[in-house]
């Protein structure tokens, strides 16, 4: 055991292919995480199926959390899975810090999306001796510093060029560095997002007064339109919240992140525009991978059919990167159709 954690054969499987990758020159400098749901279409084993927060909107299902870590390079590191009701932040630090000894780094820069985020996650990662730096997104709305200190500040923004995998044209980012009592925050605007924010938000309120002149009552149930209504005083009396809809308008095409590192604004928010991989990594394993549907009884069966997708997906990255390297691009169902016609014969 290790940190009170039972050991897993997959845990010992993880630990030998990361090694086999190792050498005296490489490091684990940035990882990112994240995390993902997936129902059952059964019971959903003895107890690892609970119902949560669903993020394929299948709260009708029993479902497991899955968290996984990517290196810089896309690589998979580990995965870990906790039962469908577990919070993100549950799931966050325990990997994160069992990382450090599981895999025999003194430090790393970990990053994270705004799920994983909480007062007790920053105090321990901050703890003297952690070795563990971060770049997490932050609750815009919800974080009182950050909506009323951060988000309150002038200053002049940076512009930033990204690649785009889609287009020629680089993605222009604005950056700022906003420092509150010594705790860092970086404010990201993308222009191009603040205008589709801003044409979403007015196709909304477009439509819900031309319902509300019709009488239609049953937009309240939808989350979209309910934030920008507001109650007159009698149950079925509402009308467009105009303060609602200004105040929503301070977000359009920003997210805030808070980090202890010593990166430049720049490179901290190109990091974090990394996490795209992990969430790549999770489309691989629900769709191409076909990791659900699940149906297998036993909580130790579905670990294992779970740890077998990400299996699945340290081949497919690896396949992909050595192809890469011969200066090939191929689509995914081209690559299997090949591999699946090859025949070795004496």
């Amino acid at each position: 055991e290790a940190d009170g954690a039972q050991r897993l054969t997959k845990d010992r499987i993880e630990e030998l292919l990361f090694a086999g990758r190792r050498d005296l020159f490489s490091s684990l400098k940035v990882l990112f995480f994240d995390t993902t749901s997936i129902y059952f279409e059964g019971e959903g084993g003895e107890s690892i199926g609970q119902f949560g927060h669903s993020k394929d909107k299948r709260s009708d299902l029993k479902q497991i959390v899955v968290g996984a870590a990517l290196d810089d390079e896309g690589r998979p590191v580990c995965c870990e899975i906790l039962p469908g009701n577990a919070s993100d932040v549950k799931l966050f630090l325990p990997v994160i810090k069992g990382i450090k000894s599981r895999f025999g780094v003194d430090s790393f820069c970990v990053v994270a999306d705004r799920g994983m985020i909480s007062k007790k996650t920053i105090e321990a990662l901050e703890s003297p001796g952690s070795g563990i730096d971060y770049i997490l997104g932050c609750r815009m709305r919800r974080q009182k510093e950050v909506k009323e200190e951060v988000l309150g500040r002038g200053g002049r923004y940076q512009e930033v060029e990204f690649e785009r995998e889609t287009s020629e044209d680089p993605l222009v980012i604005k950056v700022k560095e906003v420092e509150v009592e010594g705790r860092r925050y970086i404010v990201c605007f993308n222009p191009e997002q603040a205008i589709k924010d801003a044409a979403d938000r007015q196709a909304i309120a477009e439509s819900l007064r031309e319902r509300l002149k019709r009488g239609e009552k049953s937009l309240v149930g939808n989350r979209g339109y309910r934030k920008y209504l507001k109650n007159e005083g009698g149950s079925s009396r509402f009308s467009i919240d105009e303060e609602k809809l200004k105040e929503e308008a301070r977000y359009d095409g920003k997210w805030v992140l808070r980090t202890n590192t010593s990166y430049s604004a720049e490179e901290v928010a190109f990091q974090y525009k990394q996490l795209w991989m992990v969430e790549q990594a999770f489309r691989s394993v629900k769709g191409v991978l076909e990791t659900r549907p699940i149906y297998h009884k036993c909580d130790d069966t579905i670990r294992g059919h779970v740890f077998c997708s990400f299996l699945a997906l340290m081949l497919m990255k690896e396949l992909l990167s050595r192809l890469e390297r011969k200066g090939k691009k191929f689509e995914w169902n081209d690559i299997k159709r090949n591999l699946q016609a090859l025949r070795e014969i004496e």
